[in-house]
């Protein structure tokens, strides 16, 4: 029986674990040209030229994307520049 509660506690951990991931969701807007949103995604979100230009296209043709995962408390800042950017985001 022991065996099955410390499962269960592993098995806990992890499920809070992944509820505490949130997603950086980066919105489209009519105002900003390509290339910005590639250099700003490439500088706040660490992103290479590539992962930055398919991000920026999904926003295009899908009015979002989701452009970082993590934890609240990382993705916050990133967020935050964003915004500074001119940029539609929020932390979901």
């Amino acid at each position: 029986m022991g065996n099955s509660k410390e499962k269960q506690k592993i098995d806990d951990f992890f499920e809070l674990k992944k509820s505490d991931k949130k997603a950086l969701i980066l919105y489209n807007d009519d105002y900003h040209y390509f290339d910005f949103v590639i250099n700003a995604l490439v500088k706040v979100c660490d992103h290479t030229e590539i992962q930055a230009e398919q991000c920026a296209t999904i926003v295009h043709y899908k009015g979002k994307c989701d452009v970082k995962q993590g934890q609240y408390k990382q993705l916050k800042p990133m967020h935050e520049a964003l915004i500074e950017h001119g940029l539609n985001a929020a932390i979901e």
